[in-house]
């Protein structure tokens, strides 16, 4: 079925749905009203906002008790994060399965890291267990964040402290060796202080071939009255996660041997901690209007051996940064009809690379050992510095009509150091590491929004908007070539979202459905002129799509809800580096393709999420769930020859209020026991597709006490 077959049936929606609208509403007098703070930085009810999100409250996560983020965040439509061991993570959301830095990872509105250092893994290190809500905004949110957040944001929020002191400790063990401990205390400290501490202990030995995986995380939050009209709410996190190389498997393997691995002992390895401290100062200046100060600091450290590039380019990555920022906004009501807000963010990041290169052992497939080479391919210095105002407007036009009104201009400015001598060779043979000359690099970029919000309905909402978007070079994207020239020249990616939605809450039914079009261009694109690899933004892609969300309480037992989406991503023009090798193609070739008109590679069709819970009435305190996900097919790679068929799993939870104070839970993990890959991609000219095996059937049992 194509996008244009599904409009209208869309559209139509309401109509099919009208006589279960009557019985529900009839059902059931009082409807819940969901609050949203990642749109604006204040709370604000989910029905004035001109956008698609999704929200994941406490008890959700809690019955979910993800041991992969994936486990919980796949259930929101047009959301998949996959599995790539340990808690590592590809994401799509209106966009392909890739590691690119189109999305935004935010603990209570303030970005884990800064623009330029995107991490695809991002969610590790947040500790998402533990969280008190999720809200997931689809589609773009630069006009308020910046830069990546092009196909969307997740913005993970910390419990409030509670009114009494209490707390929660989980104990839960698990298939190959998992073993988690959740530990969380909060309550009052002082007068008018409250806090909230957290803890997250977990380690694993994986299904796979030596690839186990730790985490340590704890989390501390003080919230403080400070006078009548001034609140504080200091917040100390700190993450760290240390997890084995896994690979990528042949077919073969995969279908036969999924548990293998082809990285041992340390290959592929990566260490990495995150430290975040920020102080929100909230000030009550009027009845009207508040000011609202964060600043904040970030360390991180990441030490990584690159599994993708051990067959070609074996190294060792460094990379250490330090943030000192500052989030200041100001809001003011002028009357019952407008809001708005205008606001500067700052951000100074220096930051160090260095990337030493090795040598690798291999017994058959298998990477056993490494060694140094003594050479050092990068080392640089890369400071960062971004100032960011911005302002939003909101007006009431009428009881029923909303318009809203925003942009943001960032001016990004990176000061780059060469930190090895000029004598270090930059090519030796055929390999080659080019390095930029010392130089400053600065971007500049305008991102506005506009939205509409038409309540035609007590319980039902009409909304459309359009959104500016965008993405600057990486760091090391623009300083770490490789053999790619004119990297300093690339320029911010764009991109500009059409969407159209649809909001309904009718007693039992609660039903959210959009309509999206989303287009980026200036994409980064690789190509041959002469002998020489360059990168330009030449790149334009096209995805389009419906997103559908249903929750049904079909009685005081019962509960059924699904989420899912069908999209359709094309490449409008996109030039490729083709490269094909014997014995494919004798003699090698290597030339500049463009794949206009091709499906974009990794992009999944569907995506479909569903879950039938049971609470029994005759069993007080017992909660069943059934949960059935599905991946859709989708391309392997530009030239749409190699497809992955897709892949359905399916899921059990249970838990058991045993007393007042103890909880038991137990999650059965793929039951049917099926063999799927959570990413299936190849080269571009190769025939050797690639496998990531999801997890097997597994069990997971755990113990809460409250106190």
């Amino acid at each position: 079925m194509t996008f244009n077959k599904l409009t209208p049936a869309v559209l139509g929606l309401p109509l099919l749905l009208a006589p279960a609208i009557v019985f529900a509403t009839e059902a059931t007098a009082n409807d819940i009203e969901v609050m949203v703070v990642t749109s604006s930085r204040q709370a604000q009810a989910l029905v004035n906002l001109a956008e698609a999100v999704s929200v994941l409250d406490e008890a959700t996560i809690q019955n979910v008790s993800p041991g992969h983020p994936a486990e919980l965040l796949n259930r929101v439509s047009g959301v998949h994060v996959n599995d790539l061991g340990g808690e590592g993570h590809m994401t799509a959301i209106r966009q392909p399965i890739s590691t690119g830095g189109v999305y935004l990872f935010l603990e209570d509105g303030l970005p884990t890291r800064p623009t330029g250092f995107f991490n695809h893994n991002g969610l590790y290190e947040i500790d998402i267990p533990n969280a008190g809500r999720v809200e997931v905004t689809k589609g773009p949110g630069s006009a308020l964040y910046g830069s990546d957040a092009i196909g969307g944001m997740f913005n993970i929020l910390t419990p409030e402290p509670a009114a009494q002191f209490g707390g929660r400790l989980q104990a839960e063990l698990g298939s190959d060796g998992w073993q988690r401990g959740l530990l969380s205390v909060s309550g009052p400290v002082a007068e008018n202080h409250s806090a909230f501490w957290q803890l997250n202990s977990t380690q694993s030995d994986s299904f796979r071939e030596q690839s186990d995986y730790q985490r340590f995380s704890t989390n501390l939050r003080l919230d403080s009255e400070v006078s009548d009209s001034t609140r504080l709410k200091t917040l100390l996190s700190f993450g760290k996660v240390e997890q084995s190389g896994t690979s990528g498997l042949s077919f073969t393997d995969f279908s036969q041997n999924p548990q293998r691995n082809y990285y041992h002992a340390e290959m592929g390895a990566r260490d990495v901690q995150a430290l975040r401290l920020s102080a929100e100062l909230r000030h009550q200046l009027s009845d009207t209007s508040e000011l609202m100060l964060t600043p904040f600091f970030r360390d991180n450290r990441s030490d990584l051996m690159p599994g993708w590039m051990l067959s070609y380019d074996p190294v060792l990555q460094q990379t250490r940064f330090k943030s000192y920022g500052l989030l200041a906004q100001y809001s003011q009501q002028n009357s019952s009809a407008f809001n708005w807000t205008a606001g500067l963010d700052i951000d100074y990041t220096p930051a160090n690379f260095a990337e030493q290169q090795i040598t690798v052992s291999r017994d058959g497939d298998i990477y056993t050992d490494y060694a140094l080479t003594g050479r050092t391919n990068y080392h640089y210095d890369a400071d960062q510095t971004v100032l960011s105002p911005y302002a939003q407007l909101q007006w009431f036009a009428t009881e029923q009509l909303i318009i809203s009104l925003g942009a943001r201009y960032d001016y990004f400015s990176v000061d780059y150091t060469d930190l090895l001598p000029e004598d270090v060779p930059q090519q030796v043979g055929r390999s080659s590491w080019l390095r930029p000359e010392s130089q400053k690099v600065s971007y500049r970029q305008l991102s506005p929004k506009a939205g509409i919000v038409w309540k035609f309905a007590d319980n039902q909402q009409l909304y459309a908007n359009r959104r500016h978007a965008f993405r600057v070079p990486s760091v090391g994207q623009a300083f770490r070539p490789g053999s790619s020239s004119d990297t300093t020249e690339l320029q911010p990616v764009t991109a500009v979202n059409h969407e159209l939605g649809w909001r309904g809450q009718f007693g039992r039914i609660r039903l959210d459905t959009s309509l999206y079009d989303l287009t980026i261009k200036d994409d980064v694109v690789t190509y041959i002129d002469g002998n020489t690899r360059k990168v330009t933004n030449a790149g334009e892609t096209s995805h389009r799509g419906i997103e559908l969300m249903l929750q049904l309480a079909l009685n005081a037992q019962w509960q059924w809800q699904t989420s899912g989406s069908y999209s359709r991503q094309k490449y409008d023009d996109f030039q490729y580096l083709y490269s094909c090798f014997p014995p494919a193609c004798v003699p090698p070739l290597s030339e500049t393709r463009n794949f206009a008109g091709f499906d974009v590679g990794k992009a999944p069709k569907q995506l479909w999420q569903s879950s039938l819970s049971y609470q029994p009435q005759a069993v007080s305190g017992l909660w069943l769930e059934l949960e059935w996900q599905k991946v859709g097919r989708y391309f392997t790679d530009e030239t749409n020859t190699n497809t992955y068929p897709g892949h359905d799993l399916w899921h059990l939870r249970a838990r058991y209020q045993l007393t007042g104070s103890i909880t038991l839970a137990a999650r059965l993990m793929n039951i049917s026991d099926k063999t799927y890959s959570t990413y299936t991609s190849n080269q571009v000219g190769s025939s050797a597709v690639e496998y990531r095996p999801g997890m097997p059937r597994s069990v997971f049992v755990s113990a809460t006490v409250s106190f």
